[in-house]
């Protein structure tokens, strides 16, 4: 299993329940293909370096997780069947990166106590 962490946009226009919807929809999509769920987080409402669909910001998340590598290709096309993602990376992290990625979770969750 491999450790991957993935950034995606969601449009601006959405309500707060169809962006948790969205979420949780590929949250689950990832579990239910044997996923280890690390973290999640909420970065909001950002500006956009350049318009995309015409949009200058959109709502930013992160998932962190460990899959098999095969099923990333089919993961990316679920981001490319939904309407409501702009843009979205994913990136497996080496052991350094997953150190750092580490960190920076619990460096949030402190933050949020």
């Amino acid at each position: 299993m491999n450790h991957y962490e993935t950034v995606f946009i969601l449009n601006p226009v959405l309500s707060d329940t169809q962006i948790k919807e969205t979420v949780q929809k590929f949250e689950d999509y990832l579990v239910s293909k044997g996923a280890e769920m690390i973290s999640k987080e909420d970065w909001g409402l950002k500006k956009l370096a350049y318009p995309i669909q015409k949009k200058k910001s959109g709502f930013y998340h992160l998932l962190e997780y460990k899959i098999a590598g095969e099923e990333i290709s089919a993961f990316e096309l679920e981001f490319r069947r939904d309407d409501s993602i702009m843009r979205y990376l994913s990136v497996r992290l080496d052991k350094h990166a997953a150190a750092w990625a580490k960190v920076r979770t619990e460096r949030v969750k402190s933050t949020k106590k």
